[in-house]
């Protein structure tokens, strides 16, 4: 059973840095072709194509690396350097004149995979700030996080609870609502909005989150386990 485009991509990255290239090529190739916006993939096949004296194919990745990154100097470099030893070389005077003001813009590029790979820890920093009361600290996280993957609904629901634990409920209840949006059928934030509701004494709008919840799955567990708390607060 294939184990994924991210298996493959840590695998072929692996094997790239070892120089074990038709390992290497095998898994890149993979990754190509179910995610084609990930530069440094069309940068590496590039460089595995060179090597093995395939010019033209080389060209070809990375062109589309610059394609999808334009900002990527090493890249570049690369084409220019091929362009020169095909006796291309106006090409790779473009190309090389290109990379030189690259250099002078500090925009980063990051692929969406790395992206996600770095948010992550950043959440789960984030998380361990939060579970040791430093809530404020657990914030900044959960934020910077959010600047590299701003649609995780896992990461904003942290960030909305880490609100609440502030006593932030305008902030919390916003980033709450916007990871519901973000992902309806994820039940977790909305279990969070409607226990942020009753921690604001609004029990009837909780009542509401964690019933939208129980309408979608009736066994799911924290939302019976609220419902069970707010009939009982009741009698």
């Amino acid at each position: 059973m294939d184990k994924g485009w991210q298996h493959h991509y840590d695998l072929g990255k692996k094997a790239f840095e070892d120089e074990k290239y038709d390992l290497a090529l095998q898994h890149l190739d993979k990754v190509a072709a179910e995610k084609n916006n990930f530069a440094d993939v069309f940068n590496m096949l590039g460089l595995i194509y060179y090597s093995g004296l395939r010019f033209e194919d080389a060209i070809k990745s990375f062109q589309k690396a610059l394609e999808i990154n334009p900002n990527y100097t090493e890249a570049s470099l690369n084409l220019s350097v091929i362009f020169n030893e095909l006796g291309r070389f106006e090409e790779s005077r473009q190309i090389y004149a290109m990379a030189k003001e690259m250099r002078k813009d500090s925009t980063t590029y990051l692929d969406p995979y790395v992206r996600g790979k770095i948010a992550n820890m950043h959440m789960e920093i984030g998380i361990i700030y939060k579970d040791l009361g430093f809530y404020p600290e657990a914030a900044e996280e959960f934020k910077k996080a959010l600047t590299l993957r701003p649609e995780f609904a896992d990461i904003r629901m942290n960030l909305g609870v880490a609100y609440r634990d502030m006593k932030d409920y305008g902030n919390a209840l916003k980033e709450l609502e916007d990871a519901v949006k973000a992902n309806p059928d994820f039940a977790m934030p909305r279990i969070q909005l409607g226990l942020t509701y009753f921690s604001m004494g609004q029990a009837e709008k909780a009542k509401t989150e964690w019933l939208k919840v129980l309408r979608r799955n009736p066994m799911d567990k924290m939302a019976r386990m609220y419902m069970n708390l707010l009939l009982q607060r009741s009698k």
